[in-house]
């Protein structure tokens, strides 16, 4: 959420803000006449409770000469206007709900050095990495590969729960956990995050405080029941609120998380977009990266997450690229993300696998984490990140199709193989 206080003083920059977005500012209209009301109740609040400031010491001197029934009329006085102030007080809290509730519908503002653009069009390539495969046959998809390995059965998924689901077996689920196994041993050995299992559901407040809700619920798979909970559509949600509502001390930033989740996302408008294969499915699997860092330092933090996740594709050896979101194409909560595009053969093209984010301090407003620096200082908001490191089905299909040989058997990649029990190479017995 943006600062309230940020908002009201500089909503013409704001506005400009929300252009480069492509999103609209016309809420900042009826943010501004909210302000302006709040404004005038604040005002006749202030005026009324001078005057019965006033009739009150009135009163006294009615007292102290003996005149009690002046007094008393005055009292009656003194107790409408204190009704009066009541009744403002009332309205100048509704006033800031409402303004709250408006600034929860805003998206972050983007950071200063993001490209501006309507959309991915305008994503900025920042770096490459790695070079891309050479084959001397024509290479297949990730999908024919896995059937073909007896690794990957989407027929039968379908079967058992719907569209958007797969079945991963023998080789092809052992990759998976090589995959996860290897990720969390890098970034807690190597990268110094402490690894942490989360809820798998959480409820509406957590949404609220990453920014899922309300605005985005038709993405979100939602029990049906009273108590309001949802599946968790990333690690990030149950993560970054950790700490929701408390004070830390500023001595314990950087806080670095990394933690394993299946993640469920309903892929509402997604429609029609990727249905072949693993590449978009209700349910996937990441392992995630989050951080808690002192604002001053989070734009640091954010180029260090970011290559944490890196060094996961290249230890694998598999080409990719970094890319700086435009404005258009930036996440609801993200004043900056660089995305990881991973190199596909079969679709001859650059696909996301990671997207880095520093969310400033946008989601610790919504989730109230503060800290406070040392002198007794007043808390401040966090700034939190986050970043896949990595997506585990994305990873799976960029080593399938990286690593295939001209018989339709997979190399693995050598920094799996201890996890894969020495298997160098997955065959077509899918073992």
């Amino acid at each position: 959420m943006l600062d309230l206080n940020y908002v009201r003083e500089n909503i013409d920059a704001v506005r400009a803000a929300l252009e480069k977005r492509g999103a609209s500012g016309d809420v900042l209209d009826d943010f501004a006449q909210a302000d302006t009301e709040r404004r005038r109740i604040i005002a006749e609040s202030d005026r009324l409770n001078a005057e019965r400031n006033s009739s009150s010491r009135e009163i006294g001197a009615l007292m102290k000469d003996g005149k009690r029934d002046e007094a008393e009329a005055r009292r009656k006085s003194v107790g409408d206007l204190k009704d009066q102030i009541s009744a403002l007080d009332q309205q100048r809290e509704a006033s800031e709900v409402r303004m709250r509730e408006m600034l929860s519908t805003l998206p972050n503002i983007p950071h200063e050095s993001v490209p501006v653009g309507k959309d991915e069009s305008a994503n900025r390539v920042e770096r490459v990495w790695g070079e891309k495969p050479s084959f001397d046959f024509a290479p297949k998809d990730h999908v024919d590969l896995g059937t073909g390995l007896n690794i990957l059965d989407l027929e039968r998924a379908s079967k058992i729960t719907g569209a958007r689901f797969a079945i991963y077996n023998g080789a092809g689920a052992r990759l998976t956990r090589a995959l996860i196994d290897f990720m969390l041993d890098l970034h807690t050995r190597e990268h110094g995050y402490l690894e942490t299992e989360p809820p798998f559901i959480v409820n509406r407040d957590s949404l609220f405080g990453t920014g899922q809700l309300p605005k985005f619920e038709e993405d979100l798979f939602k029990l049906e029941d009273e108590r309001n909970y949802y599946l968790i559509p990333t690690a990030e949600v149950p993560v970054t609120n950790y700490h929701r509502d408390e004070i830390l001390d500023a001595s314990q930033l950087p806080m670095k998380w990394v933690a394993y989740t299946p993640c469920f996302r309903s892929e509402a408008g997604s429609y029609g977009k990727d249905t072949r294969g693993v590449l978009r499915h209700h349910q996937f699997e990441k392992v995630e990266l989050v951080k808690y860092s002192l604002p001053e330092n989070s734009y640091d933090e954010h180029e260090a997450l970011t290559r944490d996740a890196e060094t996961v594709l290249q230890k694998l050896g598999i080409h990719y690229r970094v890319v700086t979101l435009s404005s258009g194409d930036l996440g609801f909560g993200s004043a900056k993300t660089y995305d990881l595009e991973v190199w596909l053969p079969s679709q001859n093209a650059f696909r996301e696998i990671s997207s880095c984010s520093n969310c400033e301090g946008f989601q610790a407003r919504r989730a109230n984490i503060r800290f406070r620096r040392a002198g007794g200082a007043k808390p401040e908001f966090v700034h939190t990140l986050n970043g896949s490191g990595l997506a585990i089905g994305r990873t799976w299909i960029a080593v399938l199709e990286n690593f295939q040989q001209a018989d339709g058997s997979v190399k693995v990649p050598e920094v799996l193989r201890p996890y894969m029990n020495g298997l160098d190479v997955i065959q077509t017995d899918g073992k």
